[in-house]
């Protein structure tokens, strides 16, 4: 039988030799349940005929090479949640969760557990799993939400996974080991190519649509253009991989977020080098937010001039604070004014204006905020600030002025809403001017 060797160039911890022992006890009757070639284990004979892709995808991977065999990440003690017997041994599947990952890559899985994907699940009992789970109902979440932000793994007695838990390879997927994460999400089983893992189609399964448009902002933005371009150049599969040094011709997502520099080195936490959040009604500073700009900025400078980066960020930061002082924090203090009057109930969802609110802040000013550090002008501005104003002059003032009109007042005496009570002739003479000179008519 095939040995398991999971050094793969590190050390191997204390704990996982004693793993390995007791693994070894039940490879025993695995081997004795399935004849075995030459040289082949008997987990490869037997999926050869059961499920020959995943058999062929194994055997092309760098684990293969490595004579990382099934075992290794499959093959458990019996007390581990969500065991089960087969052939005689006791294995875990199809759910292998980081910790085993973790055995040999034990910097990876990490730095994976401290960033916000591994936290991906706690969307649980937010807004959108109210929306999903209640007013959508459980089926749909269950094909749409926690197939990205990830499930809570149930075990039957006889160790098989539950229907309403599985199949789920959400990036914050809670396992029956009690971690959280999922590698597969971004490392396709079986052969977990670096090349694939580097692609932004492997991000845009999650990152796109209307509330988070990444993969499609990436895309019109000059450096998805550079991508698509220049995708041959990209070296996708060669490790390291360091902008600047194996690859020049574009950046991708892996490249700003997670991959090597010349000075940096890779990160599984997603998070690491975003300064702002811009997920939330309001966007705020994250914590260490100077190192984390000072991070992306590194990435930043292998392209572009210093002087360009920080000219973009002051752009950049100057548009934050715009969607937050004009448009999301007046949204945001109407809301909780009428929460706290009880003009609006505590039940989510049940009133048009909590609809057109969770449009302004969820969709549309996700899509301007996101638009604006992205480098995607469309939305930043059509699929952003227009759908922002549009919602807020024209939906959500006007319905909010039906229950509390003095608090639409307070809002519009500000400077930024002044145009509202209109332009004075001289300054529409001079925006005709100034549109006759640039356009000639």
């Amino acid at each position: 039988m095939m040995g398991v060797n999971i050094r793969l160039n590190e050390e191997v911890p204390v704990d996982r030799i004693i793993s390995l022992l007791l693994i070894s006890a039940a490879l025993i009757g695995l081997a004795s349940a399935a004849s075995a070639a030459d040289g082949e284990s008997a987990c490869v004979t037997c999926h050869k005929q059961s499920t020959p892709v995943i058999v062929t995808q194994w055997l092309e991977s760098k684990h293969s090479k490595k004579q990382v065999d099934c075992s290794a990440c499959h093959v458990v003690e019996e007390a581990i949640p969500g065991a089960r017997k087969h052939f005689g041994g006791t294995i875990v599947t199809p759910a292998v969760s980081p910790k085993v990952c973790g055995s040999c890559h034990a910097a990876e899985e990490k730095q994976f557990t401290a960033s916000r994907h591994a936290h991906g699940a706690e969307f649980i009992g937010s807004l959108d799993n109210i929306l999903g789970e209640v007013v959508e109902g459980s089926p749909a979440a269950n094909q749409g939400c926690r197939q990205c932000h990830g499930s809570e793994l149930k075990a039957s007695t006889s160790g098989a996974l539950t229907p309403e838990t599985w199949p789920n390879s959400g990036i914050g997927r809670i396992n029956t080991d009690g971690t959280k994460g999922a590698c597969s999400a971004c490392h396709a089983r079986h052969e977990f190519s670096v090349a694939q893992a580097r692609e932004p189609e492997t991000c845009g399964k999650c990152h796109m649509g209307p509330d988070h448009p990444h993969i499609e902002i990436f895309n019109e933005s000059k450096h998805g253009i550079l991508y698509k371009t220049n995708i041959a150049k990209m070296n996708l599969s060669a490790q390291p991989w360091v902008v600047g040094i194996t690859y020049s011709a574009a950046p991708n997502c892996a490249t700003c977020h997670v991959s090597a520099t010349p000075s940096q080195t890779v990160t599984h936490d997603v998070g690491a080098r975003i300064s702002w959040t811009l997920r939330p009604a309001i966007s705020t500073k994250l914590e260490n937010w100077q190192s984390r700009r000072d991070s992306m900025q590194g990435v930043c400078r292998q392209c572009h001039s210093p002087a360009y980066v920080e000219t973009f960020y002051k752009q950049y930061e100057a548009t934050l604070s715009l969607y937050n002082e004009k448009f999301a924090q007046p949204a945001k203090d109407i809301m909780d004014q009428l929460h706290a009057e009880k003009l609006l109930t505590d039940t989510p969802f049940d009133e048009k204006l909590e609809w057109t609110y969770y449009l302004l802040w969820h969709h549309e000013g996700r899509r301007a905020r996101h638009g604006a550090a992205m480098m995607g002008p469309d939305y930043t501005q059509w699929h952003g600030f227009f759908e922002v104003a549009n919602n807020f002059y024209n939906e959500f003032l006007p319905a909010v002025k039906e229950l509390k009109p003095e608090l639409v007042d307070t809002v519009l005496s500000k400077d930024e809403h002044k145009w509202k009570k209109g332009i004075s002739k001289e300054d529409r003479e001079k925006t005709l001017e100034f549109y006759k000179e640039r356009y000639g008519q």
